[in-house]
């Protein structure tokens, strides 16, 4: 088999990263997680931003610019693995003059963890995130969210949409139905299914790249936030990622966010999560 090529960083990445150099500011690099775009950041950007830290939005190898180029195209998805995003993160960290603060969602989440265990981020947090290797609660609410991708073997190199009532359930069980829908119509977008069928394996797979060096001292300050009604990543999720991480000399926490789902950084809601995050990189970091 031939080996996957590194993605190259986009001249969009390159300008973020020179713009963060010459500001001087603390950096914050966001990293979405799947059937999202890194225009769902758009706002928490703009409020690190105006405390002064300058942020950064890479996207996964391929990502398209816009949910309708997204919808138009969504085969570019394929093929994405864990380690080829880590990796993508890594390449744009790197090029920072400034060890940034980084914060995920999801499978961001989980990414965000790799970072911080390849000792990449001055603080983390991590959002609802994704299990990782020797994480071993697995709730029926997880596996339903993630059927649409595992019920098919071949979804692994694939791109997978949800339709509306899969993202309902997955993401937006926690707002109104009107909001669901807007939320579907304006941020939802096919994803890789390879993540997933990595994640739904990383403990029976000693090579995984699903796994987090949680013993790294130079992991920096982890928050853990997770939203109370989360399908995806239920709060028994959660702790057990928590319970791995809290054996690292840095700083662990974990917070419930009450009556939220999985949609919690992009719903009516999104401000209270942010401002959490934003008074936990605070306390560790200058801006």
């Amino acid at each position: 088999m031939k080996a996957k090529q590194q993605a190259p960083i986009t001249d969009f990445e390159t300008k973020q990263i020179d713009r963060a150099n010459t500001a001087g500011s603390k950096p914050v690099v966001f990293v979405h997680g799947l059937w999202l775009l890194p225009s769902s950041w758009d706002r928490w950007a703009e409020l690190f931003e105006k405390n002064g830290y300058t942020a950064l939005t890479p996207g996964w190898p391929d990502d398209p610019d816009t949910v309708a180029q997204a919808k138009a195209h969504p085969e570019v998805f394929a093929n994405k693995s864990v380690g080829d995003v880590a990796d993508h993160f890594e390449d744009v960290i790197r090029g920072l003059n400034k060890k940034p603060a980084v914060i995920g969602h999801s499978f961001g989440g989980l990414l965000a963890q790799i970072l911080a265990g390849r000792g990449l981020s001055a603080v983390s947090v991590a959002i609802d995130p994704a299990p990782f290797r020797g994480v071993l609660p697995l709730p029926i609410s997880s596996l339903r969210s993630a059927s649409p991708v595992l019920k098919n073997p071949a979804n692994y190199h694939r791109a997978v949409p949800l339709t509306y009532e899969q993202f309902r359930y997955s993401f937006a069980n926690a707002v109104s139905e009107d909001e669901a829908k807007e939320l579907y119509q304006t941020f939802a977008v096919p994803t890789s299914g390879e993540p997933i069928f990595q994640a739904a394996a990383a403990n029976f797979n000693p090579w995984t790249e699903a796994k987090v060096n949680t013993k790294n001292p130079e992991r920096g300050p982890l928050l853990i936030l997770d939203g109370e009604k989360d399908h995806v990543v239920p709060w028994a999720i959660a702790k057990a990622s928590y319970k791995r991480q809290a054996r690292n000399e840095s700083v662990t926490e974990i917070v419930k966010i009450p009556n939220r789902g999985h949609a919690l950084t992009i719903d009516n809601g999104w401000r209270e999560v942010a401002d959490t995050a934003l008074a936990f990189v605070q306390r560790y970091t200058k801006a």
